[in-house]
């Protein structure tokens, strides 16, 4: 994170160990699909909640849950989001959660590489998602908060979402690999 761009994050705890939830109206959950093989469509979650123990002495003894709302996808496109939401995509209404589930997590100074158990229409895949630890504050309101950043390209087609439509020009309407991004903001649970 630039600093140029941003104020300089904060660093309040020397030990973030604890149990943490994620605070939704803080955090994003989101992704991005090239289109058309032209440009780039961001989309997020915005039903979701999740979970995490986080042990800085002994990383492996972290973990992390969430689950999404499948038919909360945002893309400020209704057209579009309904064609998501319909079992062409996610098929919420067959398959309403998307889950992760950590099964290990290492740590290399600010990066935690957390590896788990992705959930989308009823498939679970393992997925490896490297976070930067991008500081930690207590908020004015006493809630003592940590941040992370993070993002993963997976194949869609892995959990068997494979519509797509040809192009006349060559190529597909919408791309294979879809970018995974994390904005998390945890509040320590009292």
């Amino acid at each position: 994170m630039s600093s140029s761009t941003f104020d300089t994050p904060t660093a309040h705890l020397d030990d973030i160990s604890g149990d943490y939830t994620i605070d939704p109206s803080h955090s994003r959950l989101g992704f991005v699909a090239r289109h058309a093989m032209v440009t780039k469509v961001r989309g997020e979650f915005r039903d979701y909640s999740g979970t995490a123990h986080i042990d800085a002495a002994d990383p492996s003894k972290s973990s992390v849950t969430v689950t999404i709302g499948a038919g909360s996808v945002s893309t400020g496109s209704a057209d579009r989001d309904g064609h998501l939401v319909s079992p062409d995509f996610f098929d919420a209404e067959t398959y309403p959660e998307l889950t992760f589930v950590s099964t290990s997590v290492e740590r290399d100074g600010d990066e935690w590489s957390i590896t788990g158990d992705l959930t989308i229409k009823g498939t679970a895949k393992p997925v490896t998602i490297v976070f930067e630890q991008t500081g930690s504050a207590q908020d004015p309101f006493g809630n003592v908060r940590v941040g992370f950043e993070g993002d993963v390209t997976v194949s869609r087609k892995d959990w068997g979402l494979t519509w797509n439509a040809a192009l006349e020009t060559g190529g597909v309407l919408v791309s294979e690999k879809v970018k995974l991004e994390f904005d998390i903001s945890a509040i320590r649970n009292a």
